[in-house]
C-alpha cells in the first residue's frame, strides 16, 4: 500500500476515534441527552469505505453509525449538534445519536431498530437500478442483524432483482452483552452462511489493512459495474461498553484477556507506529492537531446552539 493512501486511511480513522473520543469524554457532564453506542476500535472498516466511494452514492446505518455518517461526508458540526438535541442538528435535534441523516452527501439515515434500515438501502440499490444512473447502495449492518427476518428477505429480493447494493457487516463478536456463540452455530461462518443465497459474499479483517482495502475496493467496483449486490463480513471488536461512553469489561460478558488480545491488534495505532517507521511523524501530527481544531469548534458551537421551540415539535412530521 502505497504511504500517500496509508496517510488518507490514518487521517479518516483517527478522526472518526477523535470525533468519538471526544463525545465519551464530554457524555459525563450530562448535555447529551441521548443515548449513544460508540464504534472506537472499529474504525478501520469506515476508514477504507470513505477513501473508496462517492458522494452520489447511498448510505444507510444503525444505531452505531457515527463513524458511518462522518466516512459517507456527513457534517460534523450537524452530528454534534444533534447529539445535544440542538435545533442546527442533523436531525434538527429531534432524533439524537440513533438517527443521523446528511442528504447532501446521500447519507439516507440511521435507525435504533436492529435490521431496520436493510430494506430501506435495497429500496435506495432499486431506484438507482431503475434511474440508471450509476449509483450504488451500501448498508452497514452488524453481526445481530443477520438474525433478522428482513436480512434474509433484503438479500434475496437484491439478489433475485440484482441491485447494486453492498452489506456491509462489520462482526464486533456481540449483540449487546451475547456473544456469537449464545446466539449462531458454533460452526458458522456468516460470509458463507449468506453466499447460500445466492449473493458473493467475501470475509476480511484489519490484519492487512492493504487487504481489507482491496476486497472492499474489488466489491465496489463488482457492484458498480452491473453485476449485482456483494456482502462483506469484516472481524472488528469495540472497545467501549454497547451502549454509553464507558469501558465495561468489570461486568463479565467479556474477559479481559479477549479485550488485550484486540487492543493489541488495534488497526490504528499499528497503522501509526508503521508510519513512524516511515518517518511520517510530522505528517500525522498536523493530521491530529488539523483534527482537534475541527473537533473543538464543532463541540463548541454545538453547546451555543439552540434547542428546538415547542412548536418545532410540530414541524417535519409525516404521517398518512
Amino acid at each position: 500500500m502505497k504511504v500517500e493512501l496509508e496517510i488518507n486511511l490514518y487521517k479518516n480513522m483517527h478522526r472518526i476515534r477523535a470525533i468519538e473520543s471526544m463525545i465519551a469524554e464530554e457524555y459525563h457532564k450530562g448535555d447529551m441527552r441521548c443515548p449513544v453506542h460508540l464504534s472506537i476500535g472499529q474504525e478501520f472498516v469506515p476508514g477504507i469505505y470513505q477513501s473508496l466511494i462517492e458522494k452520489r452514492d447511498y448510505a444507510v446505518s444503525t444505531h452505531r453509525g457515527h463513524a458511518h455518517y462522518l466516512s459517507k461526508g456527513g457534517n460534523i458540526d450537524a452530528m454534534i449538534a444533534e447529539i445535544y438535541g440542538k435545533k442546527s442538528g442533523c436531525s434538527k435535534g429531534k432524533g439524537g445519536s440513533m438517527h443521523l441523516i446528511d442528504l447532501n452527501v446521500n447519507f439516507m439515515g440511521t435507525s435504533a431498530i436492529v435490521g431496520n434500515s436493510i430494506p430501506v438501502g435495497v429500496g435506495l440499490g432499486l431506484s438507482a437500478k431503475l434511474k440508471d444512473d450509476g449509483r450504488i447502495s451500501t448498508v452497514f449492518l452488524g453481526d445481530g442483524a443477520v438474525e433478522e427476518g428482513v436480512f434474509y428477505e433484503s438479500v434475496n429480493f437484491a439478489v433475485l432483482k440484482q441491485i447494486p447494493v453492498l452489506f456491509i457487516c462489520e462482526n464486533n463478536l456481540y449483540s449487546v452483552y451475547s456473544p456469537l456463540t449464545v446466539r449462531q452455530p458454533k460452526s458458522r461462518r456468516i460470509h458463507e452462511m449468506v453466499n447460500a443465497l445466492g449473493i458473493v459474499a467475501k470475509s476480511g479483517s484489519a490484519s492487512s489493512l492493504s487487504e481489507a482495502y482491496q476486497l472492499m475496493k474489488y466489491a465496489i467496483s463488482y457492484v458498480r459495474e452491473g453485476n449485482g449486490p456483494f456482502f462483506l463480513e469484516y472481524s472488528t471488536y469495540r472497545w467501549l461498553e454497547h451502549c454509553g461512553p464507558n469501558y465495561d469489561n468489570d461486568i463479565g460478558y467479556r474477559s479481559p484477556e479477549e479485550f488485550e488480545v484486540w487492543q493489541k491488534q488495534d488497526p490504528l495505532n499499528l497503522l501509526k507506529d508503521r508510519l513512524n517507521i516511515k518517518r511520517m511523524g510530522s505528517k500525522l501530527t498536523a493530521i491530529e492537531s488539523e483534527i482537534e481544531v475541527e473537533i473543538q469548534k464543532a463541540f463548541s458551537s454545538a453547546q451555543e446552539d439552540s434547542f428546538p421551540s415547542r412548536a418545532d415539535a410540530y414541524t417535519g412530521v409525516y404521517a398518512p
